[in-house]
């Protein structure tokens, strides 16, 4: 039997915060945890190394959902069949120059890596979302999947990479061969229209955990 994996108890875990209409916080909160305890950032070890759920937050997480052991158990062999290593980095450094080729896909060093659900593209990569200019989209610490070999249409939310290195999430309103009009995911923040020649990469993303 093969062994267990970090991203198949966390994914799991995920699983059973979604089953129950709850953020991996708001999961923790109704299990009586310290609302951080399900985060991606406690998934990590501060010197880089992957940390287990205890035994217990994951006991109280299901008593507090009334889920059986059995059905958790399967959430984990479903995710290991399921699941997809990509390369993991945080979105404060995509804009950082070597992660990414010309045509946005992930390259060089500096990249951790996560399982997640298989998304069958094997350039696909994962950025953490930090801070909260996405909300209510996405909120800080959410992963989501880039697929740059994922064709786009009108409505898709996608991360644009510009030529002078910004790096953005937003859905993709309208593109012809001069122009892209975006629109920002969090309603404080304004729309943008780029040039087409001002963009070096635009992919779309495909997967997010929340």
């Amino acid at each position: 039997m093969a062994m267990l994996t970090h991203a198949q108890i966390w994914t799991a875990l995920d699983r059973l915060a979604e089953r129950s209409g709850l953020s991996p916080s708001g999961l923790a909160r109704k299990a009586g945890l310290d609302p951080t305890t399900f985060n991606k950032s406690k998934r990590i070890t501060g010197d880089g190394r992957e940390r287990w759920p205890s035994t217990e937050s994951v006991a109280k997480a299901l008593a507090a959902t009334d889920t059986a052991i059995d059905t958790f158990v399967q959430f984990i062999e479903d995710t290991a069949r399921a699941t997809q290593a990509v390369p993991l980095l945080g979105f404060a450094e995509a804009g950082a120059g070597g992660y990414f080729d010309d045509g946005g896909f992930p390259v060089g060093k500096g990249w951790d890596e996560v399982g997640l659900p298989s998304v069958h593209d094997e350039h696909a990569y994962a950025l953490e979302i930090s801070g909260d200019s996405m909300k209510p989209a996405y909120r800080d610490g959410d992963v989501i999947v880039v697929s740059p070999g994922t064709s786009i249409r009108r409505g898709d939310r996608v991360v644009v990479k510009t030529r002078d290195g910004e790096v953005m999430v937003k859905e993709l309103k309208r593109r012809t061969a001069k122009m892209i009009e975006l629109q920002s995911l969090n309603p404080n923040h304004v729309n943008r229209t780029l040039a087409a020649s001002d963009v070096e990469w635009i992919a779309r993303i495909v997967w997010a955990s929340q």
